[in-house]
């Protein structure tokens, strides 16, 4: 990773403002975050999912903006966690 520096970046409204408290951060090409005000809600890695088993649905906020990381709606990240696509796991310990 030499040469890439991280990145975080505000998530975006649908009619283009920064979103307060709701980050999007890259620390390489292959890794991506999602942050909820201090909490990691899912984690991209080399396209596999990670989902905080505690926090991956805390909150309206914190679905909406999850929903927009993901590119999906609730019912299809239930849908994958059940069937193993996505992980879930302790990202904030």
């Amino acid at each position: 990773m030499k040469g890439f520096k991280m990145k975080v970046s505000n998530m975006r409204s649908s009619n283009g403002n920064k979103v307060a408290n709701q980050f999007i951060i890259t620390v390489s090409n292959d890794v991506e975050y999602f942050q909820s005000y201090s909490t990691i809600i899912a984690q991209r890695v080399k396209g596999k999912i990670y989902l905080d088993n505690d926090f991956w649905d805390y909150s309206r906020t914190t679905g909406k903006y999850r929903n927009i990381f993901l590119n999906e709606n609730k019912p299809e990240t239930e849908k994958k966690i059940k069937q193993g696509v996505y992980i879930l796991t302790d990202l904030n310990n």
